[in-house]
C-alpha cells in the first residue's frame, strides 16, 4: 500500500484533498516504479484541485506536476533506469503520492548528487523560464529582457539563467522588501511593479533595446511591460497572477508592432520527442547540481501536514516555495 493525496470533487484545495491508502500493483513490461521523496505546491496545483486549470480534472484524481524520487523497482523490460536512479515524473499530474508507477518514457534521470528538493521544482519552473529566453527572441550576449514577477519561482530562475546566457535583467516586483534579495540572486536591476518604477527603468534604459518581456500577472502589469519594450519587441505571456485580462492598447500594435505571444509549458512537455526534452533538461539539471539554479523554501511539510502545507502555499508574503515532504 502507499500513501497519496486525492480529491474526490474540484474545490478548495484545503476542503477536498484527502490523505488516501491505495494498493502497488505488480510491475510489468517498461514499468517503472519511484518512491516519491519531495514535491512542490505550485499555483498551477492549486488551480487544478479548483477546476480552473487550463486542463480540466476529472475526480478521484491525484494532483501534483511535479516532483523528485528515487527508482524503487522496474519491469523486465527497462533498458534506461535503474533501482536508485534519481529522476523526475514527465507526467502531467498525479505526484503528491508516496509511489509513482509509469513507463520509464514518463521519468528523466538526473545527476546523482543533486539536491533532491531542488530537483523537485525543476520541471516547471526552470523549464519555463529556459523557454522564455530562448524559444521567442534570438537575444544578443549583453542584451536586456525584463519580467514582471521577478520573486515567483519562474522569475527567480529566469533571473539566475539569464546571468548564465550573459544577458542583462530589468524585474519587476510589488513589495520593496524583495529588491536586495533578487540583487544578490544575480538581477540587474530591480524596480516596483507600478508607474514609478516604469520611469526609473525607462531612466536607467535610456536608449538600450528591450526586446523581449515576460508577463505573469496581466492587467496594468503587462501594459508597463508594454511600455517598456522597443519597437519591434516581444511579450510573452506565461501566467496571469492578477487574474486580470491583457488589454493592449492599440499604439503598442500599430506604433510599437510588437508581438504577442504565450507559453503553456503543460503544452510542450506533451508534444515534445525524447530529443528535444534531453536538450532542455540536461543543461538545467547541471545548473541544478551545481547550484547555479537555486529555487527559494518557504517551509517542507510532511505529507500528513498536508492542509496546513495548502493553507501556507495560499498565503501571501512567502519567502519560497512550499514543499510537501512525500516519504
Amino acid at each position: 500500500m502507499s500513501l497519496c493525496l486525492s480529491f474526490p470533487k474540484t474545490g478548495n484545495p484545503a476542503d477536498v484533498l484527502e490523505l488516501i491508502d491505495r494498493p502497488l500493483a505488480p510491475l510489468t513490461g517498461h514499468d517503472v516504479r519511484v518512491h516519491m521523496r519531495y514535491a512542490p505546491i505550485n499555483p498551477a496545483d492549486l488551480n487544478y484541485i479548483e477546476g480552473t486549470y487550463g486542463r480540466a480534472a476529472h475526480p478521484p484524481a491525484v494532483p501534483g506536476h511535479e516532483a523528485c524520487g528515487e527508482v524503487e523497482e522496474v519491469g523486465p523490460l527497462v533498458t534506461s533506469l535503474e533501482k536508485g536512479d534519481v529522476v523526475i515524473p514527465l507526467l502531467g499530474v498525479g505526484c503528491w503520492s508516496q509511489h509513482l508507477t509509469a513507463a520509464e518514457l514518463h521519468f528523466a534521470k538526473l545527476p546523482p548528487g543533486i539536491d533532491r528538493v531542488q530537483a523537485a521544482m525543476l520541471r516547471v519552473n526552470p523549464v519555463t523560464a529556459w523557454h522564455l529566453l530562448k524559444k521567442f527572441v534570438d537575444l544578443p550576449e549583453g542584451g536586456w529582457v525584463a519580467q514582471n514577477a521577478a520573486n515567483s519561482g519562474v522569475g527567480r530562475a529566469f533571473i539566475q539563467i539569464a546571468k548564465s546566457l550573459g544577458l542583462r535583467t530589468v524585474n519587476f516586483v510589488r513589495r520593496a522588501e524583495l529588491i536586495p534579495e533578487l540583487l544578490t540572486l544575480g538581477a540587474d536591476f530591480v524596480f516596483l511593479d507600478d508607474e514609478g518604477g516604469l520611469a526609473a527603468a525607462k531612466q536607467m534604459l535610456k536608449d538600450e533595446k528591450v526586446s523581449l518581456a515576460t508577463n505573469a500577472v496581466g492587467g496594468d502589469s503587462a501594459i508597463r511591460l508594454m511600455d517598456l519594450l522597443s519597437p519591434g519587441g516581444t511579450l510573452v505571456t506565461y501566467g496571469a497572477m492578477s487574474r486580470l485580462s491583457l488589454k493592449v492598447p492599440n499604439k503598442f500594435l500599430i506604433f510599437k508592432n510588437l508581438k504577442l505571444e504565450g507559453l503553456w509549458i503543460s503544452r510542450w512537455f506533451e508534444e515534445s520527442g525524447s530529443a528535444e526534452l534531453a536538450e532542455v533538461l540536461e543543461p538545467l539539471a547541471r545548473m541544478v547540481a551545481h547550484g547555479e539554479i537555486v529555487t527559494a523554501v518557504d517551509e517542507i511539510f510532511p505529507l500528513t501536514d498536508f492542509r496546513k502545507a495548502i493553507l501556507r502555499a495560499q498565503e501571501g508574503g512567502r519567502s519560497g516555495k512550499i514543499i510537501l515532504d512525500l516519504a
